[in-house]
């Protein structure tokens, strides 16, 4: 009986001095805050992540004081291995440690010193917060610890599995996207290339070119007509076209004689830049014997100008125009006597009206 009582009497104590040794012991507790793999943005609701930080400040509420005064600081290790070196995942995780931080700063008003920050390019993309803290009862089982890391080994192994299937998801949307636009471009650049082969004005004209013309009706008159254009840019040209002729007949009683130059300022207008209106200027000398009376002397105007180019080819359009304005005439007037030319006076004419019209060939030259 003795020996029970001695026994009984041996467990307390060892019961009363190992208890304590227990109670003291300290116990890490982590918290973890999951992050998009390759971005550094502390996404709050997503993942779980406002559930780990609600828990964070309440046991940091609970230990404000030892925390502020240094004796129990916030050990913070960031992660990330989701790019391709080192020293780039060592530059994120140290950026998603700083935003953990920071709203725990604005939270939980507490400072930078209270933190001891590790960064790592390693293991994942997610940020730590461990606090080793007393434990209050006796520690658990080894069972229960285990089971709590089977626990958070399966949770991790099937966040890890969402997020190589989201990230399959996303390579298989961008390698359709990928597709689809080399598609369009193809479709494209055929579409271009049946435009370019196309004798039409259904092309829109957009390139830069210096261009010869010929009016043709002044051609059909025997009254040779060549000019240039110059188009600056898809909505404005800037023309001259330039007439001489010199005819005599009736031994050389009747003459038709024409020198003429007319600059021209255009503007293009519409979606195929086919349509345009221009501002001429005319000048020029001419020299008319049709009947007894000849006329000659010197012309100046002009007007404005409208048209319409159909396109050909990739060379060639055919320009149809009409100017309408102003001319002066100023010439004197003769007669052939013995062929010898006799004044009959000097005659002065205003004209409103029609000026020029055209169907004039279009040569681009470059």
């Amino acid at each position: 009986m003795s020996r029970k009582i001695t026994f009984l009497t041996l467990f307390l104590w060892l019961t009363a001095v190992t208890f304590p040794v227990f109670a003291q012991q300290k116990a890490d507790t982590t918290y973890t805050f999951r992050f998009v793999p390759q971005k550094d943005m502390f996404y709050v609701p997503w993942n779980g992540n406002d559930m780990e930080l609600a828990r964070l400040l309440e046991c940091i509420e609970s230990n404000k004081t030892d925390i502020l005064d240094g004796k129990l600081p916030l050990y913070v290790d960031g992660y990330c291995n989701s790019l391709n070196g080192e020293k780039e995942n060592l530059a994120i995780a140290k950026i998603r440690s700083n935003r953990v931080k920071s709203e725990l700063i604005i939270r939980a008003e507490i400072k930078e010193e209270n933190f001891i920050t590790r960064n790592h390019a390693t293991e994942g993309d997610f940020v730590t917060v461990r606090l080793t803290m007393p434990v209050k009862e006796t520690a658990a089982t080894d069972a229960e610890a285990e089971a709590r890391r089977k626990a958070e080994a399966e949770r991790l192994e099937a966040e890890k599995r969402a997020e190589q299937e989201r990230l399959a998801e996303e390579q298989r949307k961008a390698e359709e996207a990928r597709l689809a636009a080399e598609k369009a471009e193809a479709e494209k650049a055929a579409q271009q290339n049946t435009l370019a082969d196309m004798p039409s004005e259904t092309k829109i004209t957009n390139d830069y070119h210096l261009s010869l013309r010929a009016n043709l009706l002044r051609w059909a008159t025997l009254t040779p007509d060549l000019g240039l254009e110059w188009r600056i840019c898809p909505s404005w040209g800037i023309a001259v076209n330039g007439s001489w002729t010199s005819w005599t007949w009736s031994d050389k009683d009747r003459r038709y004689a024409l020198l003429e130059v007319a600059p021209e300022v255009r503007y293009y207008m519409g979606e195929k830049k086919a349509w345009y209106l221009g501002a001429m200027f005319k000048a020029g000398q001419f020299n008319y014997k049709l009947s007894e009376t000849g006329k000659q002397g010197d012309l100046m105007g002009g007007g404005i100008t409208a048209g319409y180019q159909l396109r050909l080819n990739k060379a060639l359009d055919l320009d149809f125009n009409l100017g309408l304005g102003y001319l002066n005439a100023d010439y004197e007037k003769y007669e052939v006597i013995d062929g010898v030319r006799v004044r009959r006076g000097n005659e002065t004419k205003d004209w409103w009206g029609p000026l020029n019209a055209g169907v004039t060939l279009v040569w681009k030259l470059f």
